[in-house]
């Protein structure tokens, strides 16, 4: 049977301990803990709305990925090129996910759909638990209200991904349910040690000859 979620083209959390401060500012850290974020933000102004027109034309139409720094980590990093609290869009949330070798993503759940184009490396997906393999070139589709996973299926290479969901439609339209069943690695696994992101965009993305 062919999957239909990924289209050709895990972690427990870390348990407390000496280090419990050191670990509870890296939780509180993370991207998925903070308690400030903007899923959808405002619009005001008067009925013909062109004082928000005016300044969505006004905003530069290119984001440099040099401008942009990865979060989070030790082996589960992204970097968010573009969501609502940027003011540039409103209705989808892009971002680049790496994963270091053996590593993996919070394992969580959502309404929304997303789509992960894997840039890099070979992984596989735990949906309702139920594994979906992929490699560079492949779509991985999360489906509505699916329980899930990512994870880098190589002992000793990166693994990267990049992701684009319309979640602040869903929230937009008071679809709210969203759901966090473990969070993202906080202790580097042994496979991990001495990884460090790839801020510049190395060429691993697509390997000579094509896929």
């Amino acid at each position: 049977m062919t999957d239909q979620r990924v289209q050709k083209g895990g972690a427990v959390p870390a348990e407390m301990g000496h280090n419990s401060v050191a670990l509870e500012e890296k939780r509180e850290s993370l991207y998925h803990n903070k308690k400030d974020r903007v899923f959808v933000r405002g619009i005001q102004g008067e009925y013909n709305v062109k004082q928000e027109l005016d300044r969505l034309r006004a905003i530069p139409r290119v984001r440099k990925a040099k401008d942009l720094k990865f979060i989070d980590g030790p082996i589960a990093y992204s970097r968010h090129y573009v969501e609502p609290k940027d003011g540039i869009t409103q209705t989808f949330h892009m971002h680049l996910e790496e994963y270091a070798p053996g590593g993996s993503s919070q394992k969580h759940g959502h309404v929304n759909e997303a789509a992960f184009y894997i840039l890099d490396g070979k992984g596989y997906e735990i949906h309702d638990g139920v594994r979906y393999d992929w490699e560079a070139g492949d779509i991985a589709i999360v489906h509505n209200n699916c329980v899930h996973q990512h994870f880098n299926a190589s002992k000793d290479k990166p693994a990267r991904a990049l992701v684009i969901k319309t979640k602040p439609m869903y929230l937009f339209l008071n679809m709210l349910f969203q759901k966090q069943v473990k969070e993202r690695p906080l202790e580097v696994t042994p496979e991990a040690e001495g990884f460090t992101v790839r801020e510049a965009e190395i060429d691993y993305n697509h390997p000579k000859g094509g896929y």
